[in-house]
């Protein structure tokens, strides 16, 4: 059988301090994010051809077949998927299959997910064809990623791409463009604690972060009071919540989720749309002790973590309100490169 290239990468759940991984932000002040990464993945996959250039996006029901990757470029909109061949020089004769297990816009970084997977295939590539010396480690490619994102002008943070080539829980640090991570090294009680007690919710909305991140860090670059109290409550809300996690101390995780939704409310009114609230209260009803919005809100993903042993009740709630429960353990592994069949 053909020899097949494979990767994948972890999406993320950002427990509090996101926004503040933004560039307008990190310039400014320290930004901070505690995260973790969960077993849901963006997967890639690469054959040798004899020539050309063919990638089918399958979530995306996006596909191209050009003769190299300029031409590529013209034919389609995956723009992230052929600026990163650019940048690894692989020109053609590849065949890339791309797929995620998170809803697109879910607001658990699938994209840069998707970035850092492929990443790792086209690294290791060029590696075997010896345009390079050694591998990249997996902060590199992180930091690579970024770049991609930013030439692309997409308006985004840092912790996607660390997330997902790193795995784990991490506190992560932002000053101007140095990024500083933090494994937690937490007790496998504590995090099966967390895994039976939360759960993430897709709303059934998608949503584009860049344009709810554009009013929010405009705001913050005019200094409005009410948006640059609740940025740095949302940072400092991350301090806490990882003192709590390495304290195992799970009522004051739990309330500290409610404490960085409320600050995150302050920074929009497109954070949180009509069915986000429906979806939140009938959540509390059922026995949620607090929710959170994933990502930059305006739709995608919830989390709520549940009171002892309600976790059932309140998913029956969500799901009676069109919400898809998106179940998840942590992964801890991050980006991973294999030779497959087929």
């Amino acid at each position: 059988m053909a020899r097949v290239l494979r990767s994948r990468a972890p999406i993320r759940i950002d427990f509090a301090g996101g926004t503040t991984d933004l560039r307008a932000f990190r310039e400014r002040e320290e930004g901070a994010v505690l995260n973790a990464a969960i077993a849901r993945y963006a997967y890639c996959s690469l054959r040798r051809r004899k020539e050309g250039v063919r990638i089918d996006a399958e979530d995306l029901r996006q596909y191209v077949e050009a003769p190299d990757i300029r031409a590529a470029e013209r034919e389609t909109s995956l723009d992230l998927l052929t600026r990163a061949m650019r940048r690894f020089a692989v020109d053609q004769g590849v065949h890339i299959t791309v797929r995620t297990d998170a809803p697109p816009g879910s607001g658990t970084g699938s994209s840069a997910s998707v970035g850092i997977a492929l990443l790792g295939l086209l690294d290791r590539v060029s590696w075997g064809d010896g345009r390079n010396g050694t591998l990249r480690s997996r902060y590199e490619l992180a930091e690579i990623a970024c770049d991609i994102e930013a030439d692309l002008g997409i308006v985004g943070g840092k912790q996607d791409q660390y997330a997902a080539a790193l795995g784990g829980f991490s506190l992560m640090r932002f000053n101007g463009d140095t990024v500083a991570v933090e494994h937690l090294e937490l007790k496998r009680a504590l995090t099966a604690e967390l895994e039976k007690h939360l759960l993430l919710c897709y709303t059934g909305q998608s949503r584009l972060s860049g344009d709810t991140n554009l009013k929010m860090i405009s705001a913050w670059e005019r200094q409005e009071t009410q948006v640059a109290t609740a940025l740095r409550r949302v940072r400092d809300v991350a301090w806490e919540m990882y003192r709590a996690l390495l304290n195992e101390d799970l009522p004051t995780f739990a309330r500290l989720l409610n404490e960085e939704t409320a600050a995150r409310l302050q920074l929009s009114a497109d954070v949180c749309t009509r069915q986000m609230r429906e979806l939140m209260r009938v959540g509390k009803q059922a026995g949620a002790l607090s929710s959170k919005i994933c990502g930059a809100g305006g739709g995608g993903c919830l989390l709520f973590c549940a009171k002892p042993d309600r976790e059932a009740r309140v998913r029956r709630a969500l799901e009676s309100q069109g919400g898809v429960i998106l179940d998840f353990n942590f992964d801890a592994g991050g980006l991973q490169v294999w030779e497959g069949k087929g």
